[in-house]
């Protein structure tokens, strides 16, 4: 696969905010080539580079911004903290994910949810799943 710059700058945001999806081959082209294209567009039209680079941005991060992942990587270094060490929170919440798949499936994750109220029941909700884990030897 051919990493352009989109490319490999939506790679690095999936491996560090949904790694899930930074395998998926055919959806790192398609965003990149279409941010690629959206940049291109506004450039043509006598855009400046800082409009171009925002407008390929939202292209490029769309639906991505809020982060199941690392919401979970958040309640462990929070609210675990005492007995999650902190190198072994990204890994523990790979592990969660799938176990809590269903708390999430509750909510409209849009981009903007991290901003909204719900994100604050999510959070609670998530914080008490992991500790009826945990107290079970679940993880």
């Amino acid at each position: 696969m051919e990493i352009s710059y989109f490319r490999l700058s939506l790679l690095s945001y999936l491996r560090d905010s949904h790694p899930d999806k930074a395998s998926d081959r055919d959806f790192i082209a398609l965003r990149g080539d279409e941010a690629a294209e959206a940049y291109s567009a506004v450039i043509q039209n006598g855009g400046t580079y800082d409009e171009a680079e925002t407008e390929a941005n939202k292209v490029l991060y769309a639906g991505l911004y809020f982060s199941p992942y690392r919401i979970l990587v958040n309640i462990l270094l929070n609210e675990f903290s005492d007995v999650v060490p902190p190198e072994t929170a990204p890994q523990i919440a790979l592990k969660l994910m799938p176990q809590l798949k269903e708390n999430f499936k509750k909510y409209d994750l849009s981009d903007e949810f991290d901003s909204t109220h719900e994100y604050d029941f999510l959070y609670t909700e998530l914080t008490g799943e992991i500790q009826i884990l945990l107290e079970n030897g679940k993880f």
